[in-house]
């Protein structure tokens, strides 16, 4: 005897996009970055922390291929900023260097 739910229905011919997997893939990558990282900063044996390590890097260099291959593809789109924007922002961020005793600014 089979046991299921009844069935939601749903469109059947729908599909996704090249940009909605790509897409897909970044954003899964970002996820899986940004879990490897939390992982690697708490492994407490030394081996366990290199294969992270290594699982952490193959996916920040995949993130940054789709990434390369969404922008050359146009997308996506980064907003320029100005010279100015940029020159205060430097200004705010390298004042919170002096805040810090060990920072490697002596």
């Amino acid at each position: 005897m089979k046991i299921q739910n009844q069935e939601t229905p749903f469109p059947k011919d729908t599909h996704m996009t090249d940009r909605e997997f790509i897409t897909d893939m970044l954003t899964t990558e970002k996820y899986m970055t940004s879990s490897y990282d939390i992982a690697e900063n708490e492994a407490s044996h030394s081996q366990l922390y290199q294969d992270i390590n290594t699982l952490y890097q193959e996916s920040q260099n995949c993130q940054r291929t789709l990434y390369n291959l969404m922008f050359r593809k146009g997308l996506y789109a980064i907003e320029s900023e100005t010279p100015q924007k940029l020159q205060q922002s430097y200004q705010q961020f390298s004042g919170y260097s002096n805040q810090f005793p060990y920072s490697n600014t002596h």
